[in-house]
């Protein structure tokens, strides 16, 4: 990395990190990628229109790969690495798993993360409320039903 390359700090998954990026309008996708390495977070459609690439910021479900990197300096950002680990699986992890609620996988992360968001600010939400919060991420093979099982799932622990 070149000196005089700009860089934005802010906390991706609980620790103090440092994004860089030539252009200050590079979505938070990439920078993620090729900045911190970070590569559970899937590039899909890059519209901001399947939900594929959704991480938290502040709490918040959003399309990363059209957030400007910039936007995220000083911010919280929480990643599908930042959620659980192969051998202690997140409870949205867990649920999933347990109704095999992914069949390619492609959009899992993306999925997994609009959960976090909504248990983080709806814990206990109803069939509804699940599907309005999912209804921007897209999931070609058609787990649809599953996931909202997945989502109902973790809601109840």
């Amino acid at each position: 990395m070149r000196e005089d390359m700009p860089t934005y700090s802010c906390r991706v998954n609980g620790r103090a990190a440092t994004l860089n990026s030539w252009d200050p309008n590079q979505p938070l996708l990439y920078a993620l990628r090729s900045s911190l390495g970070l590569t559970g977070t899937k590039a899909g459609c890059v519209m901001g229109q399947c939900g594929t690439c959704t991480v938290l910021l502040d709490d918040q479900a959003v399309r990363s790969c059209v957030v400007p990197t910039s936007s995220v300096a000083g911010r919280r950002v929480t990643t599908i690495e930042g959620v659980g680990t192969r051998e202690k699986p997140d409870r949205v992890q867990a649920a999933f798993i347990a109704e095999q609620a992914a069949q390619c996988g492609y959009c899992t992360s993306g999925c997994v993360m609009a959960t976090k968001a909504l248990l983080l600010h709806t814990p206990k939400p109803t069939l509804d409320q699940a599907k309005k919060a999912l209804e921007r991420n897209l999931c070609r093979c058609g787990a649809h039903t599953r996931i909202l099982k997945a989502i109902m799932r973790a809601a109840s622990r």
